[in-house]
């Protein structure tokens, strides 16, 4: 099978700026891909290209082999691809199950009523609570209702971008503890964190950005080693060994 995911040098940004620059990169099918970087790197900008949200100046995106560049976020759906956005964006005012059917809209009653079954198994916390408004969940909640909706879709490719933003400790580990089975299906992702600590356990590769490019890339058992967490620290990420250790006792 083709790979879930391939990136040709990607130009884009806004207002006729560059946020990120001739980006190449490939997911590979039913992989955990991560993408790390400090804010500002363009993380969010390529994911908002792949979702189709922003229309690259130039390069090209696949999809199952398929060219989806410049296709619309509907389209991009419809075909598979769901993203979740950075701060969750769910719709505050609805309930949990509103929030949840809006994510089937593209899907048969009967689609909706399986995938709610299996977002709800996936997620119990919010299983209680379908009749609450959106705003009355934790963060930690509102999170998983942000990725339940987008799974409501049937998603062959998922864009998460910072799933652990704001969320105490206990609320990351819940959450991560959720991606990891979703990683063990058939589901392909694409993972933007700045917690490198927790995604090095669940993800089998990871890119690095820095001011809009792509710096380096390492396998999962590179990213685990001593030697390449420093490099990824101190090289990739701008980080020093001081912050390293920072990192490793907080």
């Amino acid at each position: 099978m083709a790979d879930d995911l391939e990136i040709t040098g990607l130009h884009c940004g806004y207002d006729g700026k560059p946020a990120i620059e001739n980006v190449s990169m490939v997911v590979e099918n039913g992989s955990l891909t991560a993408l790390l970087g400090a804010n500002g790197a363009g993380k969010s900008t390529l994911m908002k290209a792949v979702a189709g949200l922003i229309t690259p100046y130039s390069g090209e995106v696949r999809f199952g082999g398929e060219v989806v560049t410049g296709w619309s976020a509907r389209r991009h759906v419809e075909v598979g691809i769901s993203y979740v956005p950075e701060g969750r964006a769910i719709a505050r005012a609805l309930t949990v199950r509103e929030n949840l059917l809006l994510g089937g809209i593209t899907r048969s009653k009967q689609d909706n009523a399986s995938r709610m079954d299996l977002v709800l198994s996936l997620f119990p916390e919010i299983a209680e609570r379908l009749a609450s408004p959106a705003w009355q969940l934790s963060g930690g909640q509102q999170q998983m209702l942000a990725i339940g909706r987008s799974l409501m879709s049937g998603p062959r490719l998922l864009l998460l971008d910072e799933p652990s933003l704001g969320l105490a400790p206990l609320l990351v580990n819940r959450v991560f503890e959720r991606l990891e089975e979703l990683r063990k299906s058939d589901l392909t992702i694409l993972l933007v964190e700045q917690n490198y600590w927790m995604t090095m356990k669940i993800a089998n590769s990871a890119y690095f950005m820095r001011n809009g490019r792509i710096v380096g890339h390492k396998r999962a058992d590179e990213m685990r080693s001593a030697e390449g967490q420093e490099d990824i620290l101190a090289a990739y990420l701008g980080h020093g060994a001081e912050t390293a250790n920072a990192a490793r006792s907080s």
